[in-house]
C-alpha cells in the first residue's frame, strides 16, 4: 500500500528497454537469449536452446548463412538490420509466433522445408531412423517398391522416405487439406512430384488399395488434456496436427487396424508416439512393439511386423 492507502499499480517494463544501443548481431544475440530467458520462451519446435533458436532466427532475419556465427557477431549492423531484428524479435516474444512460422521454414539435419501455420513445423526422431535403423527391418531393403507416409504434414517424412529409397513411390497421407497444400510446396521444390502422391484421407479410408513394404507416421499422439496446457508457441500450430484424442491413442489405433491389410508380407509399421510408450506397451502388448533406440534415449519410435498384424487379427 503506498502512504496515502491506495495499492501501488505495478507497471510492467518494457523488455526491450535494454535494446536501443545494441549495433552488433553479437550484442543482439545475447540480448535475445536473455529475452528468451527472461520471458520464458517455449522451446523444441525449432531448437532446444534459447541460444541455438535465437542465433538461428537472426541470421535467417539478416539472410546471413547459418554456418557464419564466427564471422559476424562482431560486425556492426545497419539502421535497417537492427530495426529487422527488433521487429523478429517482437513478433516472437509478445507474439509468441514459432521463430519457423516467422522464418518460414525448417530443417530437418541437412534438409529444407517450408512451413507456415497450416502444418506442424518438422521435428521427429525418424530424421535418425530412417537412415541408421530402418533397413535393418526389412528383408530386403533395395527391393522395397511402395511406401506410406501417414500424417504427413508438410510431407517432411515423405521426402526423406522417397530419398532414402530411391526406387519406391510415396503416398503420403493427411487429413487436412491445407496441410496438404503445403507438402505440395515441398514435394515440388524437392523435385519429387513423379514419385511422391499426396491422398487427402482419414489414415487409409480414401487411399486406393494398396500393399506397402513400409507404413512410416508421427502422427498426433497428445492426449487432448496435454494439448489444452500447451504453451502458447505450440496452440499457434494446427490443433489436428497434436491432438491425439483423450488418450492420445486414437488415430495409432486406427493406423494399426487399417495397416493389417496394407502391409506386404514381409512389411513394417513404424510409429513415433512420445511419452505413449507405457501405454502402447500395454494395449498392443500382442503386438510385441519393438522399441528403436534413439541418440537422446527417448526411444519413442516403435517398428511392428506384418506378420504379428495378421496374427492378432
Amino acid at each position: 500500500m503506498s502512504a496515502a492507502g491506495k495499492p501501488r499499480r505495478t507497471v510492467k517494463r518494457d523488455p526491450f528497454a535494454d535494446s536501443a544501443g545494441l549495433k552488433t548481431l553479437g550484442g543482439w544475440l545475447k540480448f535475445a537469449v536473455r529475452l528468451y530467458e527472461r520471458e520464458k520462451l517455449a522451446l523444441g519446435q525449432v531448437a532446444t536452446s534459447a541460444h541455438d533458436e535465437a542465433l538461428y532466427l537472426l541470421l535467417r532475419t539478416l539472410e546471413l548463412p547459418l554456418d557464419s556465427e564466427s564471422r559476424v557477431l562482431a560486425k556492426t549492423l545497419s539502421v535497417d538490420q537492427r530495426a529487422k531484428i527488433s521487429d523478429v524479435l517482437h513478433r516472437r516474444v509478445l507474439d509468441r509466433i514459432p521463430a519457423a512460422y516467422l522464418t518460414r521454414e525448417a530443417w530437418l539435419g541437412e534438409h529444407r522445408f517450408y512451413v507456415d501455420e497450416r502444418v506442424i513445423i518438422p521435428r521427429s526422431y525418424f530424421l535418425e531412423i530412417i537412415p541408421q535403423q530402418l533397413d535393418g527391418w526389412l528383408a530386403k531393403p533395395s527391393a522395397v517398391r511402395r511406401v506410406a507416409d501417414v500424417c504427413t504434414g508438410s510431407g517432411c517424412l515423405a521426402i526423406l522416405l522417397a530419398g532414402h529409397f530411391p526406387k519406391a513411390r510415396v503416398d503420403a497421407v493427411d487429413l487436412s487439406a491445407e496441410a496438404l497444400e503445403v507438402a505440395k510446396i515441398n514435394v515440388r521444390e524437392h523435385r519429387l512430384g513423379a514419385r511422391v502422391k499426396l491422398h487427402r484421407s482419414d489414415v487409409f479410408d480414401a487411399v486406393p488399395a494398396m500393399k506397402y513394404d513400409v507404413i512410416l507416421s508421427n502422427p498426433p499422439y497428445e492426449p487432448s488434456a496435454h494439448v489444452d496446457a500447451m504453451p502458447a508457441e505450440y496452440h499457434r500450430e494446427p490443433r489436428m496436427s497434436l491432438d491425439g484424442g483423450a488418450d492420445g491413442l486414437v488415430i495409432i489405433r486406427k493406423l494399426l487396424c487399417q495397416a493389417r491389410d496394407r502391409l506386404t508380407p514381409d512389411g513394417v509399421v513404424l510409429i513415433e508416439v512420445g511419452g505413449l510408450r507405457p501405454a502402447m506397451d500395454r494395449e498392443f502388448a500382442v503386438l510385441d512393439p519393438h522399441w528403436l533406440h534413439t541418440e537422446d534415449g527417448a526411444d519413442c519410435v516403435c517398428v511392428i511386423h506384418a506378420a504379428r498384424l495378421r496374427a492378432a487379427k
